[in-house]
């Protein structure tokens, strides 16, 4: 959507139909859409105010929302305030490009009074040009020039260039990079030039895959910078950590006020709001997003996680909207989120509540193949689970289950050593500065740990007795509740986690929106966060929502069993047994801190409170 704006007499319609004809799309006057009233009024040399101009602005902007849906289009308005385009470009402001021709008052002046014909007088160009407020979203340029360089400099600038710029081609760049293309976004795509290591891998990248045809491939950042439409908006998607600081360095110096950077990796929450703060000082947008999917997401449509300024983010909503998952109404699972790294800090926590699946999953396997479930059988279980627990976790296990290596299956010959990337850790940490007890993520985290010391495990298995003899009395049906049990527990901590940090930094963020972009695309969508998505349009604590109650209740028999057994038969469970302990521990009226207090005052004089003073008086006891 092209708007050309400019006074009177800049030469608005004439650039405005030979841009349109060039480029072969509709072509709007937005002077034969005044009403008869402001059409006398301006003949009477009388000026427009306001209040005249309202529904000129709003029938133009239906104009405008009507034809996107048909193709792009070129509307000539004289636009002279901010506030006039903010109504012309409402709902589309993503979709919209700006030119104004610009001239001296005597410039245009003197053209006005050889056009024949026009129903505004010249006497009224002083008073557009009093209003006049010059739009630092526009692509300026001088009447002077021909028209056929006018034209020239708007393709140039607005359609030849990208609309969107991707840089680093790692698996999630890559992918990305397809996925835009495949919306039909004309993009930019950048990797750094290594001599014998990374050498041309944006160029043969494009070359391999045909919806690239269009784009641009660089590895010159100059060259990157300079392809796209400005404001420009890159996407960063490197490494974490000070590989993010380095690029943004390495850009600075070719970017320009109003541009946007967009950090579309894992980073800490803490390092996105220093380099908003950072590049604010510069004039630069730096928006943090979370990106869940992996590499197909990344391809097919991910959950997106967008926080920073929101004018900046409005900028960018058209194109991560579009590439991002959607939901079962078909909603994009992209919204933003909040403020500063709020985005960054979401997706930490998904990725620690990611972290919990997948432990209870594998503690889950263990339980069903000690029962004497082979791999296949396993899967069939878990095949017979996605009626009353569906997960994306849940499906890709099963067909983990069934994957064959020759005559064996492939998960019996994967060494028991996990990795992780950061995210559950700084998840872990995060918690404990919050003082929220995120349990289950520290128990996940903490198994992986303990899964690197394989060397040291084989050395004490043989100092230690185990039970030779695994007896376990239970059923089928009582690990999946013992599994869903968990499931819940670790959802609520999940959350907790976001109130407690969304009340501290005041975000105000929306958690059942946050369920909402958890729906699909991401690691953790669920039927579960589809039930979330309606149970946080009234609480942030699912734990006083009757229909989670009901089902608490329901599983905890079960689940106290299961762990029993697996206690005593030497299985290890550590996540689905925290699970039970932290509902115990968060539903106990009167806990056992007393005596943490007792002691804490006996060595350390830390004081205490009594249960008989409602006076909150702290109070010291000399217990010798």
């Amino acid at each position: 959507m092209i708007f050309i704006m400019g006074v009177s007499g800049c030469g608005k319609s004439t650039i405005g139909k030979l841009l349109s004809q060039d480029l072969n799309i509709p072509f709007f006057d937005g002077d034969d859409f005044h009403s008869k009233s402001n059409i006398k009024k301006m003949a009477n040399s009388q000026p427009l105010v306001d209040k005249d101009r309202q529904g000129w602005l709003k029938t133009l902007n239906k104009l405008a929302k009507r034809q996107l849906t048909k193709s792009s289009c070129v509307i000539v308005c004289s636009a002279l305030k901010q506030k006039y385009r903010d109504i012309l470009s409402l709902d589309i402001e993503s979709k919209t490009k700006w030119v104004h021709l610009s001239g001296s008052f005597d410039q245009i002046y003197n053209r006005i009074n050889i056009r024949p014909n026009h129903f505004m007088p010249s006497e009224l160009l002083k008073s557009q040009f009093d209003i006049l407020e010059i739009s630092k979203e526009a692509l300026q340029i001088d009447i002077s020039l021909t028209p056929e360089n006018i034209i020239e400099t708007i393709k140039n600038e607005l359609v030849n260039k990208s609309e969107f710029g991707l840089f680093g081609l790692g698996v999630m760049g890559k992918s990305l990079c397809r996925n835009f293309a495949n919306m039909g976004f004309k993009i930019s795509m950048f990797n750094r030039h290594v001599d014998g290591i990374e050498e041309n891998i944006a160029k043969d990248f494009k070359s391999k895959y045909l919806e690239l045809s269009e784009a641009s491939a660089f590895d010159n950042i100059p060259a990157f910078v300079k392809s796209l439409q400005e404001p420009r908006k890159i996407m960063l998607m490197v490494n974490a950590g000070k590989t993010i600081d380095y690029v943004i360095e390495d850009l600075l110096p070719h970017l320009s006020e109003g541009d946007i950077l967009i950090d579309g990796g894992n980073s800490n929450y803490k390092r996105t709001k220093e380099r908003v703060d950072y590049l604010k000082t510069k004039h630069i947008h730096f928006i943090g997003i979370g990106v869940s999917g992996g590499e197909e997401g990344a391809l097919k449509g991910p959950s997106i996680m967008p926080s920073g300024n929101i004018e900046a983010y409005k900028k960018v909503q058209r194109f991560l909207e579009t590439i991002s998952a959607k939901d079962k109404n078909s909603l994009p699972c992209c919204t933003y989120v909040g403020p500063e790294g709020s985005g960054h800090f979401i997706k930490m926590v998904h990725n620690g509540i990611e972290y919990v699946e997948m432990q209870l999953l594998a503690e889950v396997f263990t339980i069903l193949e000690t029962l004497g479930q082979n791999p296949n059988d396993v899967a069939n279980t878990f095949e017979t689970w996605k009626e009353t627990a569906s997960s994306y976790l849940l499906d890709i296990t099963t067909t983990i289950c069934r994957k064959k290596e020759g005559e064996d299956w492939l998960v019996k010959k994967i060494l028991d050593k996990a990795g992780n990337k950061g995210t559950g850790n700084w998840a872990t940490i995060t918690s404990a500065e919050l003082g929220v007890p995120s349990t289950l993520i520290a128990s996940a985290l903490f198994s992986r740990y303990i899964s690197f010391y394989k060397e040291e495990r084989l050395l004490l298995n043989k100092n230690f007795k185990k039970v030779n003899t695994l007896e376990l009395k239970i059923a089928k049906n009582e690990v999946l509740k013992t599994y869903q049990f968990a499931r819940i527990i670790n959802h609520y901590q999940g959350f907790k986690l976001i109130v407690e940090a969304s009340d501290k930094f005041n975000w105000n963020l929306n958690l059942s929106e946050i369920a909402r972009i958890w729906t699909n695309g991401c690691i953790i969508r669920s039927s579960l966060m589809e039930n979330l998505v309606e149970i946080f349009k009234s609480t942030t604590n699912i734990l006083t929502n009757s229909q989670i109650i009901d089902l608490l209740n329901q599983y905890k028999p079960a689940a106290k069993k299961v762990v029993s057994q697996c206690v005593l038969n030497d299985i290890v469970t550590p996540a689905l047994a925290e699970a039970i302990q932290f509902l115990n521990g968060i539903t106990t009226p009167y806990t056992s801190a007393n005596i943490i207090q007792a002691q804490r005052d006996y060595f350390g004089a830390h004081t205490y409170q009594r249960i008989d003073d409602d006076s909150a008086e702290n109070h010291h006891t000399n217990w010798i």
